[in-house]
Protein backbone atom coordinates (compact mmCIF):
# COMPACT_ATOMS: atom_id res chain seq x y z
CA UNK A 1 0.00 0.00 0.00
CA UNK A 2 1.81 3.07 -1.25
CA UNK A 3 0.84 6.72 -1.20
CA UNK A 4 2.62 8.68 -3.91
CA UNK A 5 2.67 12.41 -3.24
CA UNK A 6 3.40 15.04 -5.85
CA UNK A 7 6.94 15.98 -6.72
CA UNK A 8 9.51 15.24 -9.36
CA UNK A 9 12.80 13.38 -9.25
CA UNK A 10 14.08 10.97 -6.64
CA UNK A 11 14.06 13.54 -3.83
CA UNK A 12 10.93 13.22 -1.66
CA UNK A 13 8.88 16.31 -0.92
CA UNK A 14 8.79 17.88 2.51
CA UNK A 15 5.25 16.63 3.04
CA UNK A 16 6.20 13.03 2.27
CA UNK A 17 9.03 13.14 4.79
CA UNK A 18 6.89 14.89 7.39
CA UNK A 19 4.10 12.33 7.02
CA UNK A 20 6.57 9.45 7.25
CA UNK A 21 8.17 10.91 10.38
CA UNK A 22 4.87 11.56 12.16
CA UNK A 23 3.33 8.17 11.40
CA UNK A 24 4.96 6.22 14.31
CA UNK A 25 3.83 8.80 16.87
CA UNK A 26 0.30 8.78 15.45
CA UNK A 27 0.30 5.00 15.42
CA UNK A 28 1.40 4.88 19.06
CA UNK A 29 -1.31 7.31 20.13
CA UNK A 30 -3.96 5.33 18.27
CA UNK A 31 -2.79 1.99 19.69
CA UNK A 32 -2.60 3.38 23.23
CA UNK A 33 -6.09 4.82 22.96
CA UNK A 34 -7.45 1.59 21.48
CA UNK A 35 -5.90 -0.58 24.20
CA UNK A 36 -7.16 1.87 26.83
CA UNK A 37 -10.72 1.50 25.54
CA UNK A 38 -10.44 -2.29 25.40
CA UNK A 39 -8.97 -2.32 28.93
CA UNK A 40 -12.30 -1.01 30.24
CA UNK A 41 -13.73 -4.47 29.53
CA UNK A 42 -10.51 -6.48 29.87
CA UNK A 43 -8.60 -5.20 32.94
CA UNK A 44 -5.68 -7.48 32.14
CA UNK A 45 -4.76 -5.10 29.32
CA UNK A 46 -3.81 -2.49 31.91
CA UNK A 47 -0.53 -4.38 32.28
CA UNK A 48 0.23 -3.54 28.66
CA UNK A 49 -0.42 0.13 29.39
CA UNK A 50 1.88 -0.04 32.43
CA UNK A 51 4.72 -1.03 30.09
CA UNK A 52 3.62 1.12 27.17
CA UNK A 53 7.12 2.27 26.22
CA UNK A 54 8.58 -1.23 26.25
CA UNK A 55 5.69 -2.82 24.32
CA UNK A 56 5.70 -0.18 21.61
CA UNK A 57 9.50 -0.28 21.33
CA UNK A 58 9.36 -4.07 20.92
CA UNK A 59 6.64 -3.78 18.26
CA UNK A 60 8.57 -1.13 16.34
CA UNK A 61 11.78 -3.15 16.67
CA UNK A 62 10.14 -6.05 14.85
CA UNK A 63 8.47 -3.86 12.23
CA UNK A 64 11.50 -1.65 11.57
CA UNK A 65 13.89 -4.58 11.44
CA UNK A 66 11.72 -6.46 8.97
CA UNK A 67 11.12 -3.38 6.82
CA UNK A 68 14.80 -2.40 6.70
CA UNK A 69 15.78 -5.95 5.86
CA UNK A 70 13.33 -6.38 3.01
CA UNK A 71 12.85 -2.86 1.58
CA UNK A 72 15.87 -0.80 2.74
CA UNK A 73 13.43 1.64 4.36
CA UNK A 74 11.81 2.20 7.71
CA UNK A 75 8.27 1.04 8.44
CA UNK A 76 6.71 4.43 7.68
CA UNK A 77 9.03 5.24 4.76
CA UNK A 78 8.16 2.02 2.95
CA UNK A 79 4.48 2.92 3.28
CA UNK A 80 5.14 6.02 1.17
CA UNK A 81 7.36 4.26 -1.37
CA UNK A 82 10.66 5.65 -0.04
CA UNK A 83 14.06 4.01 0.26
CA UNK A 84 17.22 4.71 2.25
CA UNK A 85 20.50 5.17 0.41
CA UNK A 86 23.94 5.47 1.98
CA UNK A 87 25.79 8.50 0.63
CA UNK A 88 29.53 7.93 0.36
CA UNK A 89 31.99 10.41 -1.15
CA UNK A 90 34.53 8.64 -3.36
CA UNK A 91 37.28 10.04 -5.54
CA UNK A 92 37.02 8.53 -8.99
CA UNK A 93 39.83 9.21 -11.44
CA UNK A 94 38.64 9.91 -14.95
CA UNK A 95 41.10 8.89 -17.65
CA UNK A 96 39.63 11.33 -20.15
CA UNK A 97 40.24 14.31 -17.91
CA UNK A 98 43.49 15.23 -16.18
CA UNK A 99 41.77 16.15 -12.95
CA UNK A 100 39.91 13.76 -10.66
CA UNK A 101 36.32 14.59 -9.75
CA UNK A 102 34.45 13.79 -6.60
CA UNK A 103 31.54 11.49 -7.33
CA UNK A 104 28.64 10.87 -5.00
CA UNK A 105 27.64 7.24 -5.02
CA UNK A 106 24.46 5.92 -3.43
CA UNK A 107 24.23 2.32 -2.45
CA UNK A 108 21.79 0.12 -0.57
CA UNK A 109 21.90 -0.67 3.13
CA UNK A 110 24.12 -3.40 4.47
CA UNK A 111 23.81 -4.97 7.91
CA UNK A 112 25.77 -2.23 9.65
CA UNK A 113 23.55 0.58 8.37
CA UNK A 114 20.42 -1.39 9.17
CA UNK A 115 21.51 -1.84 12.77
CA UNK A 116 22.39 1.85 13.08
CA UNK A 117 19.06 2.79 11.53
CA UNK A 118 17.22 0.63 14.08
CA UNK A 119 19.17 2.36 16.85
CA UNK A 120 18.07 5.79 15.64
CA UNK A 121 14.51 4.68 14.86
CA UNK A 122 13.74 2.57 17.95
CA UNK A 123 16.38 2.66 20.68
CA UNK A 124 16.98 6.41 20.94
CA UNK A 125 13.23 7.29 20.85
CA UNK A 126 12.69 4.70 23.60
CA UNK A 127 15.32 6.29 25.84
CA UNK A 128 13.92 9.74 25.10
CA UNK A 129 10.47 8.55 26.11
CA UNK A 130 11.82 7.14 29.39
CA UNK A 131 13.67 10.39 30.11
CA UNK A 132 10.45 12.28 29.46
CA UNK A 133 8.61 10.05 31.95
CA UNK A 134 11.28 10.57 34.62
CA UNK A 135 11.20 14.33 34.03
CA UNK A 136 7.42 14.41 34.44
CA UNK A 137 7.67 12.49 37.72
CA UNK A 138 10.35 14.83 39.02
CA UNK A 139 8.28 17.85 38.05
CA UNK A 140 5.25 16.43 39.85
CA UNK A 141 7.39 15.70 42.91
CA UNK A 142 8.72 19.27 42.89
CA UNK A 143 5.20 20.64 42.60
CA UNK A 144 4.04 18.42 45.46
CA UNK A 145 6.98 19.55 47.59
CA UNK A 146 6.11 23.19 46.92
CA UNK A 147 2.52 22.53 48.04
CA UNK A 148 3.01 20.17 51.00
CA UNK A 149 6.61 20.88 51.92
CA UNK A 150 9.72 18.69 51.51
CA UNK A 151 9.33 14.98 51.75
CA UNK A 152 6.88 12.53 50.32
CA UNK A 153 3.87 13.56 52.42
CA UNK A 154 0.71 14.24 50.51
CA UNK A 155 -2.79 15.24 51.47
CA UNK A 156 -3.63 11.82 52.86
CA UNK A 157 -0.23 11.17 54.44
CA UNK A 158 -0.05 14.17 56.73
CA UNK A 159 -1.42 14.67 60.21
CA UNK A 160 -4.16 12.38 61.47
CA UNK A 161 -6.41 12.63 64.46
CA UNK A 162 -6.23 9.95 67.13
CA UNK A 163 -8.61 10.45 70.00
CA UNK A 164 -8.91 14.14 69.27
CA UNK A 165 -5.16 14.71 69.27
CA UNK A 166 -2.97 15.39 66.24
CA UNK A 167 -0.45 12.65 65.65
CA UNK A 168 2.51 12.94 63.30
CA UNK A 169 3.02 10.14 60.77
CA UNK A 170 5.84 7.71 61.29
CA UNK A 171 8.98 8.72 59.43
CA UNK A 172 12.01 6.76 58.36
CA UNK A 173 14.55 9.41 59.28
CA UNK A 174 16.27 7.04 61.67
CA UNK A 175 17.14 4.60 58.89
CA UNK A 176 19.29 6.01 56.14
CA UNK A 177 18.56 5.23 52.49
CA UNK A 178 20.73 2.69 50.73
CA UNK A 179 23.53 3.93 48.43
CA UNK A 180 21.62 2.59 45.43
CA UNK A 181 18.51 4.57 46.37
CA UNK A 182 20.56 7.73 46.86
CA UNK A 183 22.23 7.21 43.49
CA UNK A 184 18.87 6.73 41.78
CA UNK A 185 17.52 9.86 43.45
CA UNK A 186 20.50 11.93 42.32
CA UNK A 187 20.23 10.49 38.81
CA UNK A 188 16.56 11.49 38.63
CA UNK A 189 17.41 14.99 39.80
CA UNK A 190 20.14 15.31 37.17
CA UNK A 191 17.69 14.11 34.50
CA UNK A 192 15.10 16.59 35.74
CA UNK A 193 17.61 19.42 35.35
CA UNK A 194 19.16 18.35 32.04
CA UNK A 195 16.17 17.00 30.13
CA UNK A 196 14.63 20.40 29.26
CA UNK A 197 17.91 21.41 27.61
CA UNK A 198 18.18 18.07 25.80
CA UNK A 199 14.61 18.33 24.59
CA UNK A 200 15.06 21.94 23.50
CA UNK A 201 18.26 21.07 21.61
CA UNK A 202 16.60 18.13 19.89
CA UNK A 203 13.57 20.18 18.87
CA UNK A 204 15.79 23.01 17.67
CA UNK A 205 17.90 20.70 15.51
CA UNK A 206 14.77 19.04 14.14
CA UNK A 207 13.25 22.39 13.21
CA UNK A 208 16.52 23.62 11.64
CA UNK A 209 16.96 20.52 9.48
CA UNK A 210 13.34 20.53 8.40
CA UNK A 211 13.56 24.19 7.44
CA UNK A 212 16.77 23.61 5.49
CA UNK A 213 15.25 20.60 3.77
CA UNK A 214 12.19 22.63 2.84
CA UNK A 215 14.43 25.32 1.34
CA UNK A 216 16.52 22.74 -0.57
CA UNK A 217 19.60 23.72 1.42
CA UNK A 218 20.34 20.15 2.51
CA UNK A 219 19.47 16.64 1.43
CA UNK A 220 19.07 15.35 5.00
CA UNK A 221 15.65 15.69 6.58
CA UNK A 222 16.85 15.12 10.15
CA UNK A 223 19.99 15.24 12.25
CA UNK A 224 19.94 11.46 12.66
CA UNK A 225 19.99 10.90 8.91
CA UNK A 226 22.89 13.35 8.63
CA UNK A 227 24.86 11.51 11.31
CA UNK A 228 24.26 8.20 9.56
CA UNK A 229 25.02 9.70 6.14
CA UNK A 230 21.78 8.39 4.66
CA UNK A 231 19.57 10.03 2.06
CA UNK A 232 15.92 9.09 1.72
CA UNK A 233 14.89 8.81 -1.92
CA UNK A 234 11.87 7.69 -3.86
CA UNK A 235 11.88 4.06 -4.92
CA UNK A 236 12.07 3.49 -8.62
CA UNK A 237 9.68 1.20 -10.45
CA UNK A 238 12.36 -1.41 -10.91
CA UNK A 239 13.13 -1.38 -7.17
CA UNK A 240 9.49 -1.93 -6.32
CA UNK A 241 9.36 -4.85 -8.77
CA UNK A 242 12.58 -6.36 -7.43
CA UNK A 243 11.43 -6.13 -3.82
CA UNK A 244 9.28 -9.27 -4.03
CA UNK A 245 12.05 -11.35 -5.61
CA UNK A 246 14.49 -10.10 -2.99
CA UNK A 247 12.11 -11.12 -0.20
CA UNK A 248 11.73 -14.56 -1.79
CA UNK A 249 15.49 -15.07 -1.89
CA UNK A 250 15.87 -14.02 1.74
CA UNK A 251 13.13 -16.39 2.86
CA UNK A 252 14.50 -19.28 0.85
CA UNK A 253 17.86 -18.84 2.58
CA UNK A 254 16.13 -18.77 5.97
CA UNK A 255 14.24 -21.97 5.18
CA UNK A 256 17.48 -23.64 4.16
CA UNK A 257 19.07 -22.57 7.44
CA UNK A 258 16.05 -23.95 9.28
CA UNK A 259 16.18 -27.36 7.61
CA UNK A 260 19.97 -27.51 7.75
CA UNK A 261 22.56 -28.68 5.20
CA UNK A 262 21.94 -31.85 3.14
CA UNK A 263 24.37 -34.01 5.13
CA UNK A 264 22.51 -33.14 8.32
CA UNK A 265 19.18 -34.01 6.71
CA UNK A 266 20.41 -37.49 5.82
CA UNK A 267 21.90 -38.01 9.24
CA UNK A 268 18.82 -36.88 11.14
CA UNK A 269 16.26 -38.26 8.72
CA UNK A 270 13.49 -39.81 10.74
CA UNK A 271 9.69 -39.45 10.91
CA UNK A 272 9.93 -37.41 14.12
CA UNK A 273 12.56 -35.02 12.77
CA UNK A 274 10.61 -34.56 9.56
CA UNK A 275 7.48 -33.61 11.53
CA UNK A 276 9.47 -31.09 13.54
CA UNK A 277 10.86 -29.52 10.37
CA UNK A 278 7.36 -29.27 8.92
CA UNK A 279 6.10 -27.64 12.11
CA UNK A 280 8.94 -25.13 12.13
CA UNK A 281 8.37 -24.42 8.45
CA UNK A 282 4.67 -23.75 9.12
CA UNK A 283 5.53 -21.41 11.99
CA UNK A 284 8.01 -19.61 9.76
CA UNK A 285 5.39 -19.22 7.04
CA UNK A 286 2.91 -17.81 9.56
CA UNK A 287 5.55 -15.36 10.75
CA UNK A 288 6.15 -14.23 7.19
CA UNK A 289 2.41 -13.76 6.62
CA UNK A 290 2.08 -11.67 9.79
CA UNK A 291 5.04 -9.49 8.83
CA UNK A 292 3.78 -9.07 5.26
CA UNK A 293 0.40 -7.79 6.36
CA UNK A 294 1.48 -6.06 9.58
CA UNK A 295 2.01 -2.73 7.84
CA UNK A 296 -1.33 -2.65 6.10
CA UNK A 297 -3.13 -4.43 8.91
CA UNK A 298 -2.03 -2.02 11.63
CA UNK A 299 -3.01 1.08 9.69
CA UNK A 300 -6.32 -0.42 8.55
CA UNK A 301 -7.31 -1.81 11.96
CA UNK A 302 -6.56 1.44 13.75
CA UNK A 303 -8.49 3.40 11.14
CA UNK A 304 -11.50 1.05 11.40
CA UNK A 305 -11.40 1.11 15.20
CA UNK A 306 -11.24 4.89 15.34
CA UNK A 307 -14.12 5.16 12.89
CA UNK A 308 -16.25 2.72 14.90
CA UNK A 309 -15.36 4.53 18.12
CA UNK A 310 -16.39 7.84 16.56
CA UNK A 311 -19.62 6.30 15.28
CA UNK A 312 -20.67 4.81 18.62
CA UNK A 313 -19.52 7.86 20.55
CA UNK A 314 -21.61 10.10 18.32
CA UNK A 315 -24.63 7.84 18.82
CA UNK A 316 -24.04 7.76 22.58
CA UNK A 317 -23.75 11.53 22.71
CA UNK A 318 -27.02 11.86 20.81
CA UNK A 319 -28.75 9.47 23.21
CA UNK A 320 -27.29 11.01 26.36
CA UNK A 321 -27.79 14.60 25.24
CA UNK A 322 -30.33 16.40 27.45
CA UNK A 323 -33.71 16.91 25.87
CA UNK A 324 -34.28 20.55 24.99
CA UNK A 325 -37.69 21.57 26.29
CA UNK A 326 -39.45 24.82 25.37
CA UNK A 327 -39.15 27.57 27.96
CA UNK A 328 -41.92 27.50 30.55
CA UNK A 329 -44.68 30.10 30.21
CA UNK A 330 -44.40 33.19 32.41
CA UNK A 331 -46.40 33.18 35.63
CA UNK A 332 -49.80 34.81 35.72
CA UNK A 333 -49.88 38.50 36.49
CA UNK A 334 -50.93 39.07 40.12
CA UNK A 335 -54.39 40.56 40.48
CA UNK A 336 -54.80 44.10 41.69
CA UNK A 337 -56.32 44.19 45.16
CA UNK A 338 -59.50 46.19 45.74
CA UNK A 339 -57.83 48.22 48.49
CA UNK A 340 -54.59 48.55 46.51
CA UNK A 341 -53.38 51.44 44.41
CA UNK A 342 -54.80 51.22 40.87
CA UNK A 343 -52.45 50.86 37.90
CA UNK A 344 -52.02 53.90 35.63
CA UNK A 345 -52.80 53.41 31.93
CA UNK A 346 -49.25 54.48 30.98
CA UNK A 347 -46.71 51.84 31.94
CA UNK A 348 -43.92 54.40 32.28
CA UNK A 349 -45.74 56.12 35.16
CA UNK A 350 -45.04 55.16 38.76
CA UNK A 351 -48.29 54.05 40.49
CA UNK A 352 -47.22 55.69 43.76
CA UNK A 353 -46.17 59.19 42.65
CA UNK A 354 -48.03 59.27 39.29
CA UNK A 355 -44.87 60.67 37.71
CA UNK A 356 -42.49 59.23 35.14
CA UNK A 357 -40.41 56.56 36.89
CA UNK A 358 -36.97 57.53 38.14
CA UNK A 359 -34.53 54.74 39.04
CA UNK A 360 -37.08 52.02 38.22
CA UNK A 361 -37.23 49.16 40.70
CA UNK A 362 -39.49 46.16 41.05
CA UNK A 363 -40.91 44.12 43.87
CA UNK A 364 -40.06 40.44 43.42
CA UNK A 365 -43.27 39.30 45.16
CA UNK A 366 -45.51 40.89 42.52
CA UNK A 367 -43.37 42.07 39.62
CA UNK A 368 -44.74 45.62 39.38
CA UNK A 369 -42.30 48.48 38.76
CA UNK A 370 -42.09 51.73 40.74
CA UNK A 371 -39.64 54.51 41.46
CA UNK A 372 -36.96 53.29 43.77
CA UNK A 373 -37.53 55.95 46.45
CA UNK A 374 -41.30 55.54 46.29
CA UNK A 375 -41.38 51.76 46.66
CA UNK A 376 -38.61 51.75 49.25
CA UNK A 377 -40.49 54.20 51.50
CA UNK A 378 -43.81 52.40 51.00
CA UNK A 379 -42.45 48.91 51.74
CA UNK A 380 -40.50 50.19 54.74
CA UNK A 381 -43.69 51.67 56.20
CA UNK A 382 -46.39 49.15 55.22
CA UNK A 383 -44.44 45.88 54.63
CA UNK A 384 -46.50 45.00 51.56
CA UNK A 385 -46.89 45.57 47.82
CA UNK A 386 -48.87 48.77 47.18
CA UNK A 387 -50.89 47.18 44.34
CA UNK A 388 -51.50 43.53 45.33
CA UNK A 389 -51.09 44.01 49.11
CA UNK A 390 -48.86 40.90 49.16
CA UNK A 391 -46.50 40.98 52.17
CA UNK A 392 -43.07 42.24 51.16
CA UNK A 393 -39.78 43.40 52.63
CA UNK A 394 -37.16 45.89 51.53
CA UNK A 395 -35.01 42.91 50.48
CA UNK A 396 -37.59 42.23 47.78
CA UNK A 397 -36.84 45.52 46.06
CA UNK A 398 -34.67 45.03 42.98
CA UNK A 399 -33.19 47.77 40.84
CA UNK A 400 -33.91 47.62 37.10
CA UNK A 401 -31.28 49.00 34.73
CA UNK A 402 -33.46 48.92 31.60
CA UNK A 403 -36.89 50.41 31.87
CA UNK A 404 -39.58 48.79 29.77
Amino acid sequence: MLFQVGGQGSRPTFFEMSAAQQLPASLRSALTYSIGVLALRRPILHKVLDYEDECFALLMLVLEGHSLRTTDASFSESLYGLRRRVVEAKFVKNTNQPNSAEALSRSGLDKRWRVLSVVFLVVLPYFKSKLHSIYNKEREAALQASLWGPGDLGLDDGYRLDGGEAVLPMSDTSSEASPQARLMKRTRKVIGLCYPWIHAGHEGLTFAYQLLYLLDATGFYSFGLHVLGIHVTRATGQELMDASSRISRIRNREREKLYGPPWLKVKLFSPGADDICKLLGALLSCTYAVLDYAQTGLITSVFIFKMMEWWYQSAEERMSAPTVYPPPPPPAVPKVAKEGIPLPPDRTICPLCSQKRANPSTLTVSGFVFCYTCVFKYVTQYKRCPITLIPAHVDNVRRLFHDV
